[in-house]
């Protein structure tokens, strides 16, 4: 069993040890690939072909250079070879912007899940709060949405609620479930003062009521914080990754120069050989394929990190998250003990 590995990279939930929760707790992947998510990525792919966004990844930047090259070569040499290379190469490089924007868009349907659900839950704001009467009986409240919640604010949550942003319980006393956050299936008790007041937005109360003090600012929630790290705008590429994207470099660069060099061996024999012959035949030496679906192969093992409850703000945290092979899992309440690795029945009695 290898040692598990630690990044600082990456943020894990914990593991839960009810089948059921866990299964609830992750999106459906059926249709992850749907026409609808197609069509939805297809402007993203287009953007994608600006040349200062394709030269990041050389060897499709070539497949583009070519393809705009045969299509000029269109102009002074028409002909069916020419216009189906042309479209060939074209479509190439719209399909494997296709396949990295599906990809980053699934972690933006996922961010943008999570902002629906900071945005659509409400919140009892309670008017001139006195710490005479923690309880806040005599108060009157008002309806609020939990984006309109400061700093300093107080709110009465009750049995079956959605705590609406991250605080401190300064009274009563209830039960929480944190599964929607942390993946922990079984629920928490929550009570003013004490090492258990703290309290995180988007948690369900599931008994009792209690009060609580908003301690953060708009926008620095731990929910705003997972929408950040789903998006991955930055995203960091993989000590891997970038080794491969030298070694498709340095293998486009040499067959580049074979390309290059053909035509005047062919022109020592009286041959000739067109731009679209030319270019083709670069698109078939270089490894096109590798380089199209490298960078989303890298997004797409961020999401599925995000769905077994696992963050990775950078493709190295995805590589550090494969080393880890221990498992953890939460037994009920009343034992308070953790198990290490794979739990196997030894004996089945009726």
């Amino acid at each position: 069993m290898n040692a598990p590995s630690t990044s600082k990279d990456t943020t894990m939930t914990t593991a839960t040890s009810a089948p059921e929760a866990t299964t609830a707790s992750r999106p459906a992947t059926s249709s992850a690939f749907g026409p609808r998510q197609l069509a939805a990525g297809l402007p993203g792919a287009l953007r994608k072909l600006d040349p200062r966004l394709m030269w990041r990844n050389p060897v499709m930047f070539i497949v583009e250079v070519g393809a705009a090259l045969t299509t000029v070569s269109l102009f002074v040499e028409p002909s069916a070879f020419t216009i189906a290379i042309a479209v060939w190469l074209w479509l190439t490089v719209v399909f494997a912007n296709l396949a990295e924007s599906v990809a980053e868009g699934r972690g933006k349907a996922q961010a943008d899940t999570l902002r629906k659900t900071r945005s659509t839950t409400s919140a009892r704001r309670v008017l001139r709060y006195d710490q005479s009467d923690p309880a806040a009986t005599g108060n009157e409240t008002e309806e609020v949405a939990s984006v309109d919640l400061a700093k300093g604010d107080v709110v009465v949550v009750v049995a079956g609620e959605v705590i609406p942003g991250d605080g401190d319980v300064v009274d009563g006393i209830a039960s929480v479930d944190e599964s929607a956050v942390t993946g922990e299936s079984a629920p928490v008790i929550r009570e003013s003062g004490g090492d258990r007041s703290a309290v995180t937005g988007g948690t369900r109360v599931l008994s009792d009521r209690i009060v609580v003090r908003i301690t953060s600012t708009p926008g620095e929630t731990f929910i705003d914080r997972m929408i950040r790290l789903v998006e991955g705008a930055a995203r960091q590429k993989t000590p891997n990754e970038i080794a491969l994207n030298i070694l498709l470099a340095s293998l486009s660069i040499v067959f580049v120069i074979v390309c290059l060099t053909m035509q005047p061996i062919a022109g020592l024999v009286g041959a000739t050989v067109s731009i679209p012959v030319l270019i083709a035949l670069l698109v078939c030496l270089i490894p096109t394929t590798i380089g199209a679906l490298l960078s989303a192969i890298g997004i797409a093992g961020m999401d599925r990190l995000v769905q077994h409850n696992v963050l990775a703000m950078s493709g190295r945290a995805v590589e550090a998250a494969g080393d880890i092979t221990p498992c953890c899992s939460t037994r009920p309440a009343r034992s308070r003990t953790a198990t290490v690795g794979r739990p196997v029945s030894c004996r089945c009695r009726a």
